[in-house]
């Protein structure tokens, strides 16, 4: 039982991860207001079509630089997560948990996105940190 939470657990995280990746190039090679649109989808477009400064552009490409590396992290712990290693459940629990975090705190609840692929993503991450921690602290051979 252990091993196929492992496994999903795995197989979530490159979901999680890819969509992460996408979602941080698309960002990254949008417009500050088509960056904007992208993120808050369930939000009408025109509402924050506008000609922002440089830097309001230059801080969404830093959030999807870090989209991109953060789904980069989970994905390159998957395999490893898959095998029940304790570092990359941890770092990808980390990484990718904290991301998620913050965006059910300020998108999610605030209802500026839909639930796809979104808050799907978010049940994707807190459903894989569930499942290999529990395998995790429950397998025979962890120390805790």
């Amino acid at each position: 039982m252990h091993t196929v939470a492992f496994r999903i657990s795995s197989v979530l995280w490159v979901i999680w991860g890819i969509v992460h990746m996408l979602a941080g190039f698309m960002i990254m090679s949008s417009d500050a207001s088509g960056g904007f649109a992208a993120v808050a989808d369930a939000v009408d477009p025109e509402a924050v079509k506008h000609t922002y400064h440089a830097a309001v552009g230059a801080i969404l490409n830093q959030h999807g630089w870090n989209l991109a590396w953060i789904g980069l992290t989970t994905v390159v712990c998957a395999p490893f997560i898959w095998r029940g290693t304790p570092w990359a459940i941890f770092l990808a629990a980390l990484t990718g948990g904290m991301a998620d975090i913050g965006y059910f705190l300020f998108l999610d609840l605030g209802g500026h996105v839909h639930f796809m692929p979104g808050t799907l993503m978010t049940i994707f991450s807190g459903s894989a940190i569930l499942l290999s921690f529990g395998a995790h602290f429950t397998s025979p051979k962890s120390d805790g």
